[in-house]
């Protein structure tokens, strides 16, 4: 009587399982929407923030990640997995760095840009790949993508040997060097002398027979984790003593109150490369011209947000805003350095 009573015939089973499953659903709804959307953390100077909270209010919503997948380590790798790659045209120019090394920039823009019709004055936006990155990376193709429609010329700096092109030099590319970002710089300011310029950096390959002549590349290739790989080459190639060296070297813990340009950060609070605790928010908060924008989730270039996050994420959305006000309001962002009754930072 019993066994008859429970079995599946009944639908007993069935009916708990339905049951089981809703409330879960529920704790797991119950849980999104009270504990993950949160605004982010805004940290700068009085008036940056004052500009960003006018011109870029993204910065002061709350920010709604993927409910299916909105912790940080899922963010990172779903990010790789899932977003679509826009399809851009790309022109491809070589530069020649003064060490004998190879640059390759690859360019998109659109000829006939309504918002911006004179192609000397076309803004440009340049784009920096992060570790081995290059111009195909999904991040970057809808960050060139969203430019183009934005009415922008876009340039993307693939670091040496990023972009399949032999490496002719034994240095590739490091988080402290940046003569190679200099030589980009100065040959884009040189080629479009009036046009408006704004750097868009995300995060931060080779060739044997080079690399064996400062470092041992078998033992470079045997490195399992970053830490190992710039103890075995990032720090020997660009002559610094050990890792930790390095990292002192790069940290912007010690350059914030240097940057006299406006830069705007997003970081996660759940990036599992960049932790929050790194970033130098005390900094930021008497800078005039640095401002740290730190969501509590998006992972690593993750951002993603949406039920179906194919197509776009936050960080798109915010760069769509900020560029969008660095080169409508180039005055008020000149002004930003001026003294100011009170400076202080909000959260």
């Amino acid at each position: 009587m019993l066994s008859s009573f429970l079995s599946p015939q009944n639908g007993t089973w069935t009916e708990l399982f339905f049951l089981l499953l809703g409330l879960v659903a529920a704790l797991y709804l119950g849980y999104y929407w009270a504990c993950v959307p949160q605004r982010p953390q805004l940290v700068t100077g009085s008036r940056f923030l004052a500009f960003l909270e006018q011109h870029c209010p993204i910065t002061v919503e709350t920010f709604y990640p993927t409910l299916w997948c909105f912790e940080g380590r899922l963010q990172t790798i779903f990010r790789v997995l899932l977003q679509s790659r826009p399809l851009v045209p790309y022109c491809s120019e070589v530069l020649q760095t003064p060490d004998g090394g190879r640059l390759l920039l690859d360019w998109a823009e659109q000829h006939d840009s309504s918002q911006y019709p004179d192609p000397a004055t076309q803004p440009i936006v340049l784009l920096l790949p992060g570790i081995t990155g290059n111009s195909q990376e999904a991040y970057i193709l809808h960050l060139v993508d969203q430019a183009l429609r934005d009415g922008y010329r876009a340039v993307v700096f693939n670091n040496r040997g990023c972009r399949g092109e032999a490496l002719l030099t034994h240095r590739a590319f490091c988080a402290s060097n940046t003569e190679d970002l200099e030589t980009v710089v100065n040959h884009i300011k040189h080629r479009y002398s009036q046009a408006p310029l704004l750097a868009v950096g995300i995060s931060l390959g080779g060739n044997r027979k080079v690399m064996g002549k400062v470092v041992n590349v078998d033992f470079v290739l045997q490195a399992r984790t970053i830490r190992q790989f710039d103890e075995r080459y990032t720090s020997v190639a660009f002559g610094y003593e050990d890792c930790v060296t390095y990292y002192q070297a790069a940290s912007p813990r010690t350059k914030v109150d240097a940057i006299q340009i406006p830069v705007l950060c997003l970081n996660a609070a759940d990036d599992p490369f960049s932790p929050v605790h790194a970033l130098p928010l005390q900094a930021a908060q008497q800078s005039p011209h640095v401002a740290l924008l730190v969501t509590a989730q998006g992972g690593h270039i993750g951002f993603l947000e949406g039920l179906l996050p194919w197509q776009h994420c936050y960080m798109s959305r915010l760069f769509h805003q900020y560029a969008k006000a660095v080169f409508q309001h180039p005055a008020e962002l000149l002004g930003l350095g001026a003294p100011s009754p009170s400076e202080g930072g909000k959260s």
